[in-house]
């Protein structure tokens, strides 16, 4: 792998707006990043798992006819959608029909979590409850203890993206109020929070990480192992 070659392959869902230019506004001079599109509209449990089911292993076949260094699953409720044991699975069959090694937002978080060594959580969300829960099982069945998760219960996921980083500050301020956590996880790829961290961070007292900053923290990080092996 060279300098000039290094390609990176990021499923989303069709309806999101916000990961791709967090992605390619930190990425090195010498890095391509290139999309396939999940069909989703609504946030809901029904709808991502229809999107699994039909839509992301053709996403990731397509990626593969560029010939990724690597591909990046960019949905965190979708992956927490059926479980850990699930999103392993599906991180293995994306990585075999894109060919090349994956990684998934929702695991990203939770190796970051683990690196900072968080262990109380509080949590803040654009989803729906039914999404909400299903973020909080995946953290606490790799052994965090959620503290208080408080979502916005947006449905389009259009609308998510258009969430002012005045709300999403505020948001994270009305769930932190009476808790004492390890650290703050702001959920979902496709809500703008990349852009308030350094707010957030010089805020609190305790780590504040998004999803987007932690896949493309891991993303880089499994690069630069490819390139030194």
């Amino acid at each position: 792998m060279t300098d000039q070659q290094v390609r990176i392959g990021l499923i989303v869902p069709s309806s999101n707006s916000v990961i791709e230019p967090d992605f390619y506004r930190n990425l090195p001079a010498h890095y391509s990043l290139h999309t396939a599109r999940m069909f989703l509209e609504d946030v809901t449990a029904e709808a991502e798992g229809h999107m699994l089911d039909e839509f992301t292993l053709p996403a990731a076949r397509d990626l593969a006819t560029m010939q990724p260094d690597v591909v990046v699953f960019g949905c965190t409720s979708a992956g927490a959608l059926r479980g850990n044991e699930y999103e392993e699975q599906l991180i293995h069959e994306i990585a075999h029909a894109a060919g090349a090694p994956a990684v998934s937002v929702n695991r990203s978080v939770r190796e970051t979590l683990k690196d900072l060594g968080a262990r109380r959580l509080v949590v803040v969300t654009p989803y729906l409850e039914e999404l909400n829960k299903r973020i909080q099982s995946s953290l606490e069945n790799d052994g965090f203890e959620v503290l208080h998760i408080q979502g916005l219960g947006i449905l389009a996921n259009t609308d998510i993206a258009r969430v002012s980083s005045e709300r999403i500050v505020s948001l994270a301020q009305e769930a932190t109020a009476s808790q004492q956590p390890d650290a703050l996880f702001v959920s979902c790829t496709n809500f703008p929070a990349v852009s308030v961290l350094p707010r957030l961070r010089e805020m609190f007292t305790f780590p504040v990480i998004s999803s987007n900053q932690a896949a493309l923290d891991r993303t880089l990080q499994l690069i630069e192992r490819k390139i030194k092996a």
